[in-house]
């Protein structure tokens, strides 16, 4: 990764920045020169790192488990008539037990997958408007764990399980960002992912002896948020690769990113998605 680049000029939006990854991501980003719109689910989130940064292009307090708080954040964004040249899409949660949104769906798939779609798509004039800019979808190898069934995408219909609920909402990142890179071809707007591998995060963090034992052992001999967050600034920042699109990346490296359910599932998956979610973009 080459930390002379310079993102001065640049504004950067990273979902979910306020702990762990996110916050890493946007620290890096920051120092390297990029004004920084600051993501988090609560105003007091968002001040509780505030200090971190000596100044701030702006900050949005958004909850992505309500796609009507998507869209309120995402029409807010809009309001402030500021390009984005960077959206680093990061906000990502898993749950043990399955938990519904307030909009009846799953909680880890909504907020990892769809809340992604959502909001990407309802701030994508932004991102159009400032082009060449980037789209950085963080993801997971998880993704290779799951399928999505085109009748019951957030798996309501199926036992619960972390993996499962988590690797299908990864999945559809994968997807998503494949079709959106391709929908995207010629505007100077790129779409990427990837999997930033294990970290010390506070992701999994847990009421229960266990929960906290298996944290206190994460904490211990996982790397550090900052040093999983190479892969997402490298690819926010990089002129390495400039002008790719639709790839998937770990430690840096670009990986195989064919998906098993072929060519035509993006687009159903896509238009299922726009269904649930409201938003769309068909280029």
């Amino acid at each position: 990764m080459n930390t002379s680049v310079s993102m001065k000029g640049k504004t950067c939006l990273i979902t979910g920045s306020t702990s762990g990854h996110g916050l890493a991501v946007a620290e890096a980003l920051h120092a390297m020169g990029a004004d920084i719109i600051l993501h988090g689910p609560t105003r007091d989130a968002c001040e509780s790192v505030r200090n971190r940064f000596s100044s701030l292009a702006g900050t949005l307090a958004c909850d992505f488990s309500s796609r009507r708080d998507i869209a309120r954040g995402a029409g807010e964004v809009l309001s402030w008539k500021r390009p984005i040249h960077v959206l680093v899409n990061n906000a990502g949660m898993v749950n043990r037990k399955r938990r519904l949104t307030v909009d009846g769906i799953e909680e880890t798939f909504a907020v990892n997958y769809l809340a992604m779609f959502q909001f990407t798509l309802q701030v994508l004039h932004a991102l159009l408007d400032a082009a060449p800019a980037r789209i950085v979808n963080v993801g997971s190898d998880a993704h290779m764990l799951s399928a999505i069934d085109p009748d019951d995408i957030d798996g309501s219909g199926k036992s619960y399980s972390v993996m499962g609920s988590y690797g299908r909402s990864k999945l559809g990142v994968a997807y998503f960002t494949q079709e959106l890179a391709r929908r995207l071809g010629g505007t100077g707007v790129t779409v990427n992912a990837l999997d930033p591998g294990p970290m010390a995060s506070s992701i999994a963090k847990k009421p229960g002896i266990l929960p906290r034992i298996a944290d206190a052992v994460i904490q211990l001999t996982f790397p550090t948020p900052a040093r999983a967050a190479r892969t997402a600034i490298y690819l926010a920042s990089s002129p390495e690769v400039e002008g790719m699109t639709g790839k998937y990346f770990r430690f840096m490296k670009m990986k195989d990113s064919k998906l098993k359910s072929g060519a035509d599932f993006h687009g159903q998956l896509w238009d299922i998605s726009a269904r649930i979610t409201g938003a769309d973009y068909r280029g």
